[in-house]
């Protein structure tokens, strides 16, 4: 399976079970308020690209997450 290559479990929770999906509930509170409120956008591409920049150089990279040892997700 592709996603065990690549070292990924699945979480397969009970229905409206919402501890598996805290994490990612999480991630999309923290979006619009750390960046699509301070901004507007003119195209849909400014803003994939704005959002794409904001996951890949600072929330994975440098964001620290209480849920993962107050380290980064990038963090090895």
């Amino acid at each position: 399976m592709a996603l065990a290559a690549r070292g990924v479990k699945r979480s397969m929770g009970r229905k409206a079970d919402p501890w598996d999906n805290a994490v990612i509930e999480s991630f999309f509170n923290t979006l619009p308020v750390e960046l699509l409120s301070r901004r507007r956008f003119e195209r849909f591409e400014d803003a994939r690209r704005a959002i794409s920049k904001w996951i890949d150089g600072f929330y994975n990279p440098q964001r620290r997450h209480s849920n993962n040892g107050n380290t980064t997700p990038d963090h090895e």
